[in-house]
């Protein structure tokens, strides 16, 4: 399989020869292992997370709240965006408390303050003995409290009235955020549920079930031998599989990856010179758009880290009441998936006449419709987001707001499935020709169906409803966040970069297949099962956090592999011997993919293996760390992706002497040390003394807001407004300009053509030219 470029060759003409049925086969077994282990860990998630009760009564059998209230209160804190605030069972918002933390250490500590009061011997034994001796019975679905379990409930009600009422506004919230009586005595029911399960034992175990989590010394919860031990094996199978890689990699470096043994022989087209289609034309009009809604996202993530720096005011403002912290966070993560995915569906649409060389007619127009979908369902959202969020929508409703990271309501997410796969629909008309005639093994079909995945598996979002078991649901949202995203969108754009090096004729279809089917193997290989590292302590049985964490290691490897692939990728995309003058015209494009590389690695890699280690994430989860290591990887792989494609597609759209070459020099360099100051001179620091706070003093104080508004830990936020500056104004502002550019061409070059030469974007000169030499890109 060792790559040979000395046969100059129609980047088309090997379509008839695809890969061999081996690699398919490889594939098969490793998405077949991965998803039969997550069948049985789905069966396992449903009959073993959590019980949520239908009743719970005192000793008396008198109802104290029911598992109704419980779920209630589950959908308040999704509908008025406190999931954007604080968290439960670790996840959510990061400026607000963990609730189950919260509510654990402050009822331990009323009931310690009442026996201690009473006279009653050894306390800190009694609060143990009440909170994690399990009293819920399966037969009857009921749970019963203790009487000093009932009285700390009642003080907790009473504490949560004051806190989202009287005292909301200067707890980063909209004043008197939730003040009905029901609405408080909801949401503390479904707070109580989650510590309950946070210190209750498991039946036949000696362990909570959130495996003893969080670290509270008050209930005896501390970190469990599974954890210990899975964290060990963690770090074995991680060196073993990367001792294996070097191994393979030192072996055959020569016949994987995207070495090449000598470049071939063609000359570029130039912009102006390469033929568009009206559809490729009209996707000006989304690279616009992705380039506001990116600013947008910018900004609302200045806005949300101002809040940690000065949480009352915006230099004199009172913005709260306007732009409340969890409404710009919600915005502000919605919107990151939003204009990423959009960039994505757009190069995808871009990329499909340049492989048939043909366009169906009206195209353009299917092309129009999803671009006006999609503005609706981001308008529609952002609004009734906002609406859910002040209360004028009830929760629980179509229109009300879901789980973190898929905060669309849920009317708008059906939409936006809706909407993908009428995008999937655009693509297979477009390759239909393709499709008719290749095998499914070829590189159009391989396209296709990396394209299907997209819509397929973010529809998996819909099965973690407003009411659906915290655990379920989990389990479910996850499977977007991190299948969705970190899999199948990270396939997708594999397979366009591999199509965009076979398009310009550097790679053969059957190299960039091999590359493509490796990838799959080695990022499904870990990141299937490796879904499971998000719920260790969602209530989940062990073998969750046992197979999460042992597979999650094994995602590290193949970053591994393409950081030492990151230079020849550099070299093959950006240093191109042609046969003439003209130089490689995608300078830029590529620079922004071979950041990607180094990004996989450092955010998605390192720092995603930091906190996925069972032992660290037991203490830092919900921290600084978190967000750490989720800016490094979305914007340092999937918006850098993103607005790599887009320079692709704008640098055809553009004529060759409207090009803003500094522009994309500036924004390139920007976005890069804007985001690495975000990363090492605030979340980085911050999150590394909030692990040391909760391993020396505690998870609760460690996500309190008292400790993040210390100096020391506000000043660290106050550094951060260089980098965003940096980001923002260099970087993002300069690729708004770029797209609008883009646009402003499409309205004063309107040529086009349905039909495309053979090879679209280079022609291939007679084997006798003399090679001109190597050509830096420009």
């Amino acid at each position: 399989m060792a790559i040979d470029f000395s046969a100059t060759r129609s980047a088309h003409d090997d379509s008839q020869s695809p890969i061999g049925k081996g690699w398919v086969q490889g594939v098969a077994l490793v998405l077949i292992f991965g998803f039969f282990v997550m069948g049985f860990l789905a069966y396992r998630t449903y009959t073993a997370s959590m019980p949520l009760p239908e009743r719970v009564v005192d000793e008396s059998g008198q109802t104290v709240f029911s598992g109704a209230d419980i779920t209630r209160g589950q959908e308040l804190f999704q509908g008025r965006g406190l999931m954007q605030y604080g968290s439960i069972n670790g996840h959510g918002g990061y400026l607000g408390p963990d609730y189950t933390a919260d509510y654990l250490r402050r009822s331990a500590d009323r009931m310690a303050d009442e026996f201690t009061a009473a006279g009653v011997p050894e306390v800190h034994d009694r609060v143990v003995a009440e909170l994690r001796t399990n009293r819920y019975d399966e037969a009857t679905k009921t749970l019963v409290f203790t009487p000093a379990q009932v009285r700390a409930f009642d003080f907790m009600t009473r504490h949560y009235t004051t806190y989202f009422g009287p005292e909301a506004k200067r707890n980063g919230l909209l004043s008197d955020v939730i003040t009905e009586p029901r609405d408080v005595r909801d949401l503390t029911a479904f707070f109580a549920w989650s510590a309950w399960a946070a210190a209750a034992e498991r039946p036949s175990h000696d362990y909570s079930y959130t495996n003893n989590w969080p670290a509270e010394p008050r209930v005896d919860n501390g970190p469990t031998a599974d954890i210990l031990v899975w964290s060990a094996l963690s770090l074995i199978a991680l060196l073993a599989g990367t001792g294996i890689l070097f191994a393979i990699y030192g072996r055959w470096s020569q016949r994987i990856g995207w070495h090449a043994g000598s470049s071939p022989n063609l000359s570029y087209r130039q912009p102006g010179e390469v033929v568009l289609t009206k559809s490729q034309r009209a996707t000006a009009w989304f690279f616009a758009v992705v380039s506001l809604l990116f600013f947008a996202q910018a900004m609302l993530g200045g806005l949300v880290e101002h809040y940690y720096a000065d949480l009352t005011s915006f230099y004199g403002i009172d913005i709260g009441e306007i732009l409340p912290f969890s409404l710009a966070r919600t915005w502000h993560l919605q919107l990151s998936l939003l204009w990423t995915a959009s960039a994505l569906l757009a190069a995808g649409i871009f990329l499909t006449p340049f492989i048939t060389r043909r366009e169906p007619k009206g195209q353009h127009w299917l092309a129009y419709g999803l671009l006006a979908a999609l503005a609706l369902v981001v308008v529609g959202s952002l609004v009734s987001e906002a609406l859910s969020i002040f209360g004028v929508i009830p929760e629980g409703t179509l229109l009300s707001q879901q789980w973190e990271y898929l905060d669309l309501p849920r009317i708008w997410q059906i939409l936006l499935i809706i909407g993908m796969f009428f995008w999937i629909a655009i693509i297979w008309r477009g390759l239909r020709s393709r499709l008719r005639s290749d095998s499914m093994r070829s590189m159009p079909w391989l396209f296709f169906f990396a394209g299907l995945a997209i819509p397929a598996f973010y529809a998996v979002g819909l099965l973690a409803g407003s009411d659906t078991h915290f655990s379920v649901a989990d389990f479910w949202r996850f499977w977007v966040v991190h299948l969705w995203v970190e899999d199948f969108l990270e396939l997708f754009t594999t397979v366009m970069v591999a199509y965009i090096f076979v398009l310009l004729g550097v790679v053969r279809q059957r190299i960039a297949l091999g590359i493509i089917f490796l990838d799959i193997i080695l990022y499904s290989a870990g990141g299937v099962i490796g879904t499971m590292h998000h719920v260790y302590f969602s209530g989940t049985p062990v073998e969750h956090m046992a197979l999460g964490a042992f597979f999650s290691a094994a995602e590290v490897i193949p970053l591994t592999f393409l950081t030492v692939e990151a230079w020849t990728f550099l070299q093959l995309g950006s240093r191109q011997q042609t046969g003439d003058s003209k130089p490689f015209p995608h300078r830029w494009a590529v620079m922004f993919l071979v950041a990607v590389g180094f990004w996989n690695f450092l955010g998605a890699g390192i720092f995603g293996f930091l906190i996925n280690l069972p032992i660290v994430s037991y203490y830092q989860i919900g921290t600084a760390l978190t967000a750490n290591h989720a800016h490094a990887a979305m914007m340092g792989v999937y918006g850098m992706m993103a607005v790599g494609l887009a320079m692709f597609a704008l640098r055809y759209v553009i004529p060759a002497d409207k090009w803003p070459e500094k522009a994309a020099r500036l924004s390139f360099w920007c976005l890069n040390i804007g985001l690495a100051w975000m990363v090492f001179a605030a979340l980085l620091p911050l999150g590394v003394i909030q692990l040391y706070h909760s391993v020396n003093v505690g998870y609760f104080e460690a996500r309190s807001l008292g400790f993040l508004t210390e100096p020391g830990n506000r000043l660290l936020d106050w550094m951060r407004m260089p980098g965003d500056v940096l980001f923002i104004v260099g970087g993002v502002l300069p690729f708004v300009w770029i797209a609008f550019v883009g646009l402003r061409s499409f309205f004063q070059h309107r040529e086009s053509s349905d039909e495309l030469p053979e090879n679209p974007l280079y022609t291939e000169l007679p084997a006798t030219t003399t090679p001109a030499g190597d050509q830096a890109a420009r």
